[in-house]
C-alpha cells in the first residue's frame, strides 16, 4: 500500500508528464457578431440577416474568417470591417468581398443573392480607409486593438442599400472555445 507522500509525486509526475507529452495547443481568439438591418446607420427594417465569426491567431498575424448572409432585399455588392463604434458609419479597413471590382487584387467575389465566404485576413488585407483615424495600410496590431475595444464592424452592402444593408459590431468580449 502507498503512503499518502507517494501518491501526491506519482500524482505530481503524471501531471509534469502530461504536460510535456501532450502540450496544450492554442485555440486562438474568436470574435463574432449577428448582422442586422437594426446596427444600421441609420436603422433600417429588412429581412436581411447574417453572422460573422472569426478566429485570430495574433502570433501568425493571420485573422480566418466566415461571414454567412442572407435574405437581402437586393442583390449584395459588397462586405468589409469597418473602423467605427455603434450607431457611427466609419471608414472600410478590410475588403471581405466585392462585386464592383474595387477591392484590392485577390478580393474574392460577393455572393449575390446571398451565401458565405470565408477567408484570412493578413496585414496585407488592411487597406489605408481608416489612415486618418490612425490606422495605416498594414497596421495589423491597430485593426486588432480596434476589435478588441469594440469599435469594429462588418457591413453587408447591396444594390438598393449602398451606404449598407446589414452590420454587426463585433463583440468586444472576446471568448477563447475549443470548436
Amino acid at each position: 500500500m502507498m503512503k499518502r507522500s507517494e501518491t501526491k509525486w506519482l500524482s505530481v509526475g503524471m501531471a509534469v508528464f502530461a504536460i510535456v507529452a501532450f502540450p496544450m495547443v492554442a485555440v486562438g481568439e474568436t470574435v463574432r457578431t449577428n448582422l442586422t438591418g437594426f446596427e444600421e446607420t441609420p436603422v433600417l427594417s429588412t429581412p436581411g440577416s447574417g453572422e460573422f465569426k472569426a478566429r485570430i491567431r495574433e502570433k501568425s498575424q493571420e485573422i480566418d474568417y466566415e461571414l454567412s448572409f442572407r435574405d437581402t432585399e437586393s442583390v449584395v455588392t459588397q462586405a468589409h470591417i469597418h473602423f467605427g463604434p455603434l450607431s457611427i458609419a466609419g471608414p472600410i479597413v478590410i475588403f471581405l468581398c466585392s462585386n464592383l471590382g474595387n477591392g484590392p487584387a485577390g478580393t474574392q467575389a460577393c455572393p449575390a443573392a446571398g451565401g458565405t465566404i470565408t477567408g484570412t485576413i493578413t496585414p496585407a488585407n488592411v487597406g489605408a480607409g481608416a489612415a486618418a483615424q490612425g490606422i495605416a495600410a498594414g497596421e495589423f496590431d491597430e485593426v486588432l486593438a480596434a476589435i478588441r475595444a469594440g469599435v469594429t464592424y462588418v457591413n453587408v452592402h447591396t444594390v438598393n442599400r449602398p451606404g449598407g444593408e446589414i452590420r454587426g459590431q463585433l463583440d468586444r468580449h472576446h471568448h477563447h472555445d475549443d470548436d
